[in-house]
This record gives C-alpha cells, structure tokens and sequence, in this order.
C-alpha cells in the first residue's frame, strides 16, 4: 500500500515505523504535521490508501480524517485520552500501561479502536523517555505493522469505544501542568524520583535548587545523608548529590527555568554555587567490570550526547580495560547508545566552535582507543539507538551486535558536517566505497536487521536491554573460550597492519578533521544554525527533502526481509 506518515518529529519512533513498514513491503513517505495546509497537501501529493500519525501532537484536520482513512497511534490503553499519557502513567505508579491504534474522528482519541498492546510497568519509575523509546516504542512499532495489514484485509472492521467493555480501562485525563510538576526537596525520595521521571526528558520536574529555579532531569537514588532538605551533599562527574526528606538523590541535568536556558550537566548549572562542595562516590556514567576471560566497559550518557570531559573518561576506563588480561573486551553503550558529540555543552561554551573542535577530537581518542585494542577482540553491544559519531564508534569493534528495534543513522550531513570518528576508515571497510557514499549522502535511518545485511552490523539479539545485555556477555565468553580464538586474534591484527601500511590511521584522522575545521570555524554547511537550532529545539519550517512527498511518489519498496544474523 502506499502509506502516509503523519508526524510531530521524524524521531527514533517514526523512523522504526518508517524502517518496519517498508520492509514489509509498502512504500511508505512522511510529511511533519507542520500545518493544516501541509497536512492536506501531503494528502492530495501523496494519494495514500492510509494515514498512519504515530504520537501526532497537532490535531488532524477534518477534511482529511473524512476523506481517507486516518490512523492515530496514542500512546495509552484503550479509553486512555489525553495529551499527557506517559506523564500520568509514571506520575500515579500505573501497574500496567499500553498502546492503542485508532481511528481520528472529530474528538480526539476517541474514534474506532484498530488493536491495541499492553505491558507491566516497571516497579522503579522508569524516565518518560526510557518508557517512551523502549516498552511504548515496541508496542507502537508492532500496532503500526499490524495497522497496515488489517486495512490490507476488507472485511476489518474496528471497534467502536465503549467504557463498557473489559478491555477499555483508560480514561479521559487533562494535560499536566506546571503546578503537576512541581517537587519539594523535604519530600521523600520515592516522590522527587517519580516526580522528576514522569517529566523526564521533557519538560523536566519544577523545583529550587542553591536559590535557583530550575528544571530537574536524570535523577537516581542515593545513600542515606543527614542535612537540610534542598542542600547540595557531594558531586561527582557532573552530578550532583542533593538531600531529600528522608536520604538523598543524585541529580544528573538541570535546566535554568528561564527562556532561553539549555539543559546541561547539575554541576555546570550550579557553578560558583556549589564551588565548597567536595566529591563523592555513588554516581558514575562509566563503568568497569570483569569475569575471567571477558571485560565490560559499560558507559551511559544522558541522551547519547558525550561532551569533551566525558570522552576523556571514557578514554581513561578503554586504556585501563585494554591493559587487563581478558581475551574480549565488551564495550557497552547505554539506554541511547551514543549520538557523538555533546551539543548542548558545545552551544553554551563561551566559544563554542573551540569546544566543538576539543569534543570532536577527544570522542576521536574514544574511536582510536576501540579500533587499536591489540591484544583482546572487541565486541560493541549496542543495545539503543545511535547516530553519528555513536555509529562510527561502534564500527571500530571487531563485532558489532545490535539489540533489535535499535535505529543507527551513520550520517553527518543534516548537522552540516563532514564528520570524523575515523568514519572514512571504518565505514567503508564494513560496507564497502559505494555503500558508504550512499549511506552518508542520503542520510536516512537503518534499523538493525538491515544493519546486519549491510555489514555494519554481525548479530542482532532480540529481547530487553537486559536480556541483550547478558547474551551479548554470552557471545564474548564463547569468542573468549573458541578454540580458534588466538587464530582470530592473529587475524586481526594482521588485518590492523596491512591496513595502517596503506593508510595510516592519523592520515585519516589529519584528512577528516581539515574538513571539520571548515565546518566548524568556516561554518560551510551550516553547522551554526543546525546546532542552534537543535538545542533550541526549535520546530522544522519543512520536511526534509529526502522525507518529503513529491507529486511523483516519493516511498521506495521494502527491501524483504531475512538476512539478518538471530542469536
């Protein structure tokens, strides 16, 4: 069929739906819901035989729910409405929440139901995002699937809304507003934790802080203290440790609740406020663990971004792991894998082309430190999403697995940037010269099963991050025990010399990083307004063209399915 997609934002969401709908064989185009004009237009360019809105903010214009067959997908259970789903749901502790595809008609969210997902919450409040792009995220993917195949089917007729049926449990509930997010540091640690998550990543838990009104994000138990409520116990790698009611919480992000203010690291925010304040442990964005035979470096940054201070940590705990005497070492991303360089702490550098042009060549000692590991095969476990720079990071490994659902965007080129991450040496020994020019031209997203028929990709394990996360230790503990083991190490670091004896590694690096500096100093692809633009967060004036629907259809037919390597 030739499907439409409606949507706020072209986010990992709608990639997932635009990556799974297409491999199902339907071609499929998107168009922002910019307006009502651009909506209608899309429709009369595009002739769909379905409009499919996957979390659609705007409102759906009359004539075009009337005219064609418009699906929203709401990201709550049956009866559930409401633009604060997600909010409400982690803020009341919901024991189980889901997913629900339905008609649009006149009142919003209340139209036919086309199927529907439910999942247990999690018993610690999860981050809104996290619920989002994980258990909402794989419901939402399966119901957009599902949709598409039922409108398939002429003899589907959806199920009117009624309070009366069992599995109709949602209700109406009213958008939440500031004094809904507003916390006090004399409650107790459950409450700012909830608090704060059912805000998380946007628009943050309300509170003061050091007398200052901020935005609170990314908070995580802490130790028992004694103290005032509200006061600054410890920091630690950015954090900060902040007394509660009856303990305390780390404070990973805040944001001045102000106009105009960018989230960035507690620690950054609070400055000269919290300059008495001594370090403590508890709180750590990289980590190291070992077996026998296998190391983990595990790192999880807030959104994937990784500033200049961050990479040379996680510099620190690869030279560390490289030294151990583990015959694999496993490097493990978090819940967003890595979206390369940090660009909110870019923008409020004071000058923020020299932090740029500092970030990008230490995430490039990140990319060195993986690719020349010697003495030890590497597995990258990526186990969420990753774009950029995240990409070319991963491919440095010796295998790369992929958890399935997880969206890689090995392209710079909507940032306006060449890019670097040694990306012209790894990206092209994966998939070959022509691959890779594509790739990075067209700048669209890949899910994981065509990662894995492309070469950027090995495996693709299915399951929770968890599970992922222990079948990936799995596979490196059977790489470390093979008996072909020395053979496969032998291999590679023949392979390494060979290759630095065509190119040096630092010709790559000198090569891409004189194309940065244009960029980032001369600015000639518009990396200043791109960058700006996205800490900003400033609304898209138009679909990206290479989205867009134009009066030739636009959507390319699925690639099939198979390929792909299931552990």
């Amino acid at each position: 069929m030739r499907i439409l997609l409606l949507c706020s934002s072209f986010n990992g969401l709608t990639q997932r739906a635009w990556l799974e709908l297409r491999r199902a064989g339907h071609d499929v185009s998107v168009e922002l819901a910019l307006s009502e004009r651009v909506m209608l237009e899309a429709v009369q360019l595009a002739k769909p035989d379905l409009v499919i809105c996957p979390f659609l903010k705007e409102k759906v214009p009359a004539r075009l729910w009337r005219e064609h067959r418009v699906i929203i997908i709401h990201p709550g259970p049956p009866g559930d409405r409401g633009p604060s789903s997600l909010d409400w749901a982690i803020a009341d502790a919901e024991p189980e929440w889901g997913v629900t595809a339905l008609q649009a008609v006149e009142e919003m969210d209340a139209g036919p139901i086309w199927g529907w997902r439910t999942f247990q919450m999690p018993a610690e409040p999860p981050r809104k995002s996290a619920l989002y792009n994980g258990a909402v995220a794989d419901a939402a993917v399966e119901l957009v699937v599902e949709v598409a195949a039922k409108a398939e089917d002429p003899g589907f007729v959806p199920v009117p809304l009624d309070y009366r049926r069992p599995e109709v449990r949602g209700w109406l509930r009213p958008a939440m507003r500031h004094g809904d997010r507003e916390f006090s540091w004399a409650e107790s640690t459950d409450a700012v934790v909830r608090r704060v998550r059912a805000a998380d990543g946007a628009p943050g838990g309300r509170a003061e802080l050091c007398g200052l009104p901020v935005r609170v994000f990314d908070v995580y138990r802490g130790p028992a203290v004694s103290g005032r409520p509200g006061s600054v116990a410890g920091r630690s790698e950015g954090a900060v440790l902040v007394r509660t009611g009856d303990g305390s919480v780390w404070v990973g992000q805040l944001r001045l609740d102000a106009p105009g203010a960018v989230k960035l690291p507690a620690a950054v925010v609070l400055g000269e406020r919290i300059a008495g304040v001594g370090e403590r442990e508890g709180f750590s964005e990289v980590t190291y663990d070992r077996g026998a035979e296998v190391g983990v470096v595990g790192f999880d940054f807030y959104n994937g971004a990784m500033s200049t201070e961050q990479c040379l940590r996680l510099v620190s705990a690869l030279r560390y792991a490289v030294a151990q005497d583990t015959r694999v070492l496993v490097v493990r991303g978090g819940e967003v894998f890595s979206n390369g360089i940090h660009l909110n702490v870019i923008e409020s550098a004071p000058r923020p082309e020299v932090e740029a042009w500092r970030n990008i060549n230490a995430i490039n000692q990140v990319c060195r430190e993986v690719i020349e590991c010697a003495g030890q095969l590497v597995v990258v476990s990526v186990g969420g999403n990753a774009g950029a720079g995240g990409v070319m990071m991963a491919l440095g490994g010796d295998r790369v697995v992929v958890r399935e659902g997880v969206v890689l965007n090995p392209h710079y080129r909507t940032m306006g940037l060449f890019g670097s991450e040694f990306w012209t040496y790894v990206l092209p020994r994966r998939v070959g010269a022509s691959v890779a020019r594509r790739l990075t031209w067209e700048a669209l997203p890949v899910g994981a099963a065509e990662a894995v028929e492309l070469g950027l990709a090995d495996r693709v394990v299915a399951g929770s991050r968890l599970e992922f996360e222990r079948r990936v230790v799995e596979y490196a503990e059977m790489l470390a025990a093979d008996g072909g083991y020395e053979r496969l190490l032998a291999a590679k670091r023949a392979a390494r010399e060979v290759d630095e004896r065509r190119k040096a590694l630092d010709a790559y690096r000198v090569e891409e990083l004189a194309e940065m500096s244009r960029d980032m100093f001369d600015d000639r692809g518009g990396f200043r307004a791109a960058r700006e633009a996205f800490v900003g967060k400033r609304r898209a004036e138009s679909t990206p063209e290479r989205l867009a629907v134009h009066r030739e259809w636009s959507g390319a037919s699925g690639a099939g399915n198979g390929g792909a390597s299931h552990m």
